[in-house]
């Protein structure tokens, strides 16, 4: 197929501006959150438009805390982030752990996990259960309040 020379820069320009415009909505659009944890030393966190590097994020973070970065294990991957937790939970007996909540569409929502997480069925087994990191779908830390 032949373009003539006006076809040729009309098609030019729409595809010059649809590869402006797809990179500038990869640039404003949402964020993904990524959990990293090093069991009995620390954690990390961080938000991002691309897993790896929210992950190399939250292993800095989680580094910070005193951990090697080969302790900082990945845990959580969400895309788009939403409103996000971490739920501190420990058990009767002592081991306790963090449940990682992401992806939720409003606080409302991650708030009901987040007690079903601690009331539960699993709750008659647990002697702390609590939101201890709470963000918007933007990345803000809200008060757990």
């Amino acid at each position: 197929m032949r373009f003539t020379p006006v076809a040729a820069v009309i098609l030019s320009a729409f595809a010059t501006g649809l590869v402006f415009h797809t990179s500038a909505a990869a640039q404003d659009g949402p964020l993904g959150v990524a959990f990293v944890e090093a069991p009995e030393q620390g954690s990390g966190m961080c938000f991002s438009q691309n897993a790896d590097r929210g992950f190399e994020c939250a292993r800095q973070r989680c580094m910070e805390s005193g951990a090697e970065a080969r302790d900082c294990l990945r845990v959580k991957w969400c895309f788009p982030a939403g409103w996000s937790a971490d739920v501190f939970v420990q058990h009767k007996e002592g081991p306790h752990w963090h449940v990682y909540l992401c992806g939720w569409q409003a606080e409302a929502d991650l708030d009901a996990a987040a007690k079903i997480v601690c009331e539960g069925s699993a709750a008659q087994y647990l002697i702390e259960c609590a939101t201890v990191g709470k963000w918007d779908a933007s990345g803000v830390r809200v008060d757990n309040q």
